[in-house]
């Protein structure tokens, strides 16, 4: 399918490296932007720009009716979500769908099956993948995380259950480090994904982090590639 046009909902450098592909191939863009970003690159570079609402995230670039109302008044047959706020989002690529209008990303099953961490490790496990010990409970409580982070041994890495990018890490070095990480976790967490719940990794110094990264389209059609050292 080639598309006319594509509106993308994201901002700064994320939104303008898929504005610039777009040009290269002919495809028209749009730009969404909060409060904060009205003066900014992104919302200049595109061919039109919508005004998405206040600068909370919630409000701007976590708003998916807003951003469906975007596309579908500028007509745009697709919505390429970048990464982080709504890329890992299986409502709003449901959503999409469900308004004729194209997700550029993973199918909502894929996103609901691999997109929150705690899932993906039990699919791991599941499938006698060795992964590094962690937790990933339904207690949430301050109290059981620093319980487990005793378990599991110092370092510990908090990651934000849903959403990547980054936001919402921390590691812990000790005890005494447990509750204001958590809580700086859980605030990132909710701001930049709208879901606080947290998983704990024993946290591995000095590693690097490598990927098989595969790519596939909606025809079925599948290749790797390769190894890529994302360190």
């Amino acid at each position: 399918m080639h598309f006319q046009k594509v509106l993308i909902a994201n901002r700064g450098e994320i939104a303008l490296r898929v504005m610039r592909t777009c040009r290269t191939m002919g495809i028209a863009t749009v730009a969404v932007y909060s409060d904060a970003d009205v003066n900014a690159a992104h919302t200049r570079f595109a061919d039109e720009a919508v005004y998405l609402g206040a600068a909370n995230v919630k409000e701007s670039y976590l708003n998916m009716k807003c951003i469906l109302a975007a596309a579908q008044q500028t007509q745009a047959d697709a919505i390429h979500p970048g990464y982080g706020f709504l890329s890992e989002n299986a409502e709003f690529a449901e959503a999409c769908a469900n308004a004729g209008i194209a997700f550029i990303g993973p199918s909502p099953q894929a996103m609901r099956a691999m997109g929150l961490k705690i899932a993906g490790r039990e699919i791991a496990v599941a499938a006698g993948v060795p992964i590094v010990p962690g937790y990933n409970g339904e207690d949430q409580s301050n109290a059981t995380l620093r319980d487990q982070m005793l378990a599991i041994g110092f370092p510990v890495l908090i990651k934000a259950s849903a959403g990547g990018g980054g936001k919402g890490m921390r590691v812990v070095q000790d005890e005494n480090e447990a509750d204001e990480a958590i809580e700086a976790a859980r605030r990132e967490a909710e701001k930049s994904f709208g879901d606080s719940s947290l998983l704990l990794e024993k946290y591995i110094e000095h590693a690097r982090h490598v990927e098989i990264q595969i790519l596939g389209d909606t025809h079925g059609n599948l290749l790797h590639l390769f190894e890529r050292d994302c360190s």
